[in-house]
């Protein structure tokens, strides 16, 4: 399937949500809807490749997004994706056919003027296959308006219902809302790497509270404007460390040296 974009803008992240394909998912067994939660999208930015092969091995995904360069990613993991997405102006049109052809998997082709960056559409990809989580490789490292993109692209996907993380070899991000429990505990024996922050997408954020930190706060606000390194390089010294907070939205950075 190739399909190309002529529209000057493409529908909100939410509106993709709402309009959705199930048949699929509603096909599935129990176990096999279970594991479509998650799938993987691969960006085009610089990813190693020692650490995208074991990642890749200590995960089953059932759907696979590549992202224009990200197919070179797939091709060096010998990974075959479902979908591959964007506007191929890094990668190449013409070789992205020959790869299409040779393996049979859908396309997504847009003009590169367009609205959205590549990894945007992916993303408005993964809503319209029904996943509730995604993982990105490939989504830092390289041009920094494309990973401030990426970041800030997180904030829309979990609007509409996406929970998006985004990995690299040193990191896992992902944002935090006061109402996301099941992301606001850190198991010492879970977190990726050494350190814990928190750092402000909105301009404030209001009532953190941090328990089983090594730097721990009680109804601390902070804001971009004021205290923004505040909770940046924490630890988890025990099992066990929590956060909370009454207003605002974090980016939650788990990162090693």
């Amino acid at each position: 399937i190739c399909s190309f974009s002529d529209q000057n803008h493409a529908p909100s992240l939410t509106d993709v949500r709402h309009e959705q394909k199930r048949s699929e998912r509603d096909n599935m067994s129990s176990d096999r809807r279970e594991m479509a939660d998650t799938c993987l999208i691969i960006s085009g930015g610089p990813t190693d490749r020692k650490f995208a092969v074991e990642f890749v091995k200590e995960r089953k995904y059932p759907y696979v997004i590549a992202v224009d360069a990200g197919l070179a990613v797939c091709e060096d993991l010998g990974l075959m994706p479902d979908l591959a997405v964007g506007d191929f102006d890094t990668f190449g049109l013409e070789r992205m056919e020959e790869l299409r052809k040779k393996e049979g998997w859908a396309t997504d082709v847009h003009k590169p003027e367009k609205d959205e960056t590549d990894t945007d559409l992916a993303v408005r990809s993964a809503l319209r296959a029904g996943f509730h989580t995604a993982h990105l490789l490939g989504a830092t490292g390289g041009r920094l308006d494309h990973e401030l993109s990426n970041i800030h692209l997180m904030r829309a996907a979990k609007d509409a219902g996406l929970f998006m993380e985004i990995y690299d070899a040193k990191n896992r991000i992902f944002l935090l809302t006061p109402d996301d429990r099941e992301h606001s505990v850190f198991l010492k024996d879970h977190i990726y790497g050494k350190y814990v922050s928190f750092l402000p997408l909105t301009e404030k954020v209001l009532g953190i509270t941090l328990d089983g930190f090594k730097y721990p706060l009680h109804n601390k606000n902070i804001s971009i404007l004021e205290n923004p390194s505040l909770c940046v390089s924490n630890e988890v010294p025990g099992e066990r460390a929590e956060i909370s907070f009454r207003e605002g939205i974090l980016i939650c950075v788990e990162s090693g040296d």
